[in-house]
């Protein structure tokens, strides 16, 4: 089947790892449907791993799954690393989906460092669940949706669960500019060339 492809481990979605397969059993264990075990997978990683745009990352190590698991925190890409990981592991087929976004509320601080709001990888992920592939996006955990006045992207397994475009009181949030397909790893080579956000944290 087409899908088996994406139920591998990879360097990257290690799937396989101990952590990895353990949490898995944690999280899913008292659920029957995939529907069901996809969801408390979602709502883990969007929660339990606090979103930090500045996670170190200077080595392919900081983008496995398993290191995402350990360290509890991560950006987008090592957010959505982890999500698919789990899903393999449960026997979920998901792959990892890039889009290139602007985003309206950057920081001050990081817009100098980067030079411009638009970040040319934002990761995301898609899980298959009842015969279709259902986007689901983990990046913001409800502390940082608190913080800063936004929607928390909720996911039930049947509708695609995508960051707003609005925060909760009207100002702009987070405009999709350009989709850039799916993956069964994450194209490290590529985001590294293309991203602006690499070149400040190698400096």
């Amino acid at each position: 089947m087409i899908e088996d492809c994406y139920l591998v481990p990879t360097f990257f979605i290690d799937c396989d790892a101990l952590s990895i397969k353990e949490k898995t059993t944690n999280l899913t264990s008292q659920y029957e449907s995939v529907r069901e075990k996809a969801v408390s997978i979602f709502y883990y990683v969007r929660d339990d791993i606090r979103y930090n745009v500045y996670a170190p990352r200077p080595s392919n190590a900081e983008f496995k799954a398993s290191h995402v698991l350990k360290t509890k925190e991560g950006y987008c890409v090592q957010k959505a690393i982890l999500l698919v990981a789990l899903a393999r592991a449960a026997g979920i087929p998901a792959r990892l989906r890039f889009a290139e976004i602007r985003n309206h509320l950057t920081s001050p601080e990081l817009l100098a460092k980067r030079g411009s709001n638009v970040f040319p990888y934002h990761g995301l992920t898609e899980l298959y669940i009842k015969g279709h592939w259902i986007k689901a996006t983990p990046t913001y955990d409800i502390i940082y949706c608190k913080k800063a006045g936004i929607a928390p992207v909720d996911f039930d397994g049947e509708m695609d669960a995508m960051l707003p475009a609005y925060t909760l009181d009207g100002r702009p949030n987070v405009e999709y500019i350009l989709d850039k397909g799916f993956f069964e790893d994450l194209p490290i080579d590529e985001i590294r060339r293309s991203s602006v956000s690499w070149k400040y944290l190698k400096a």
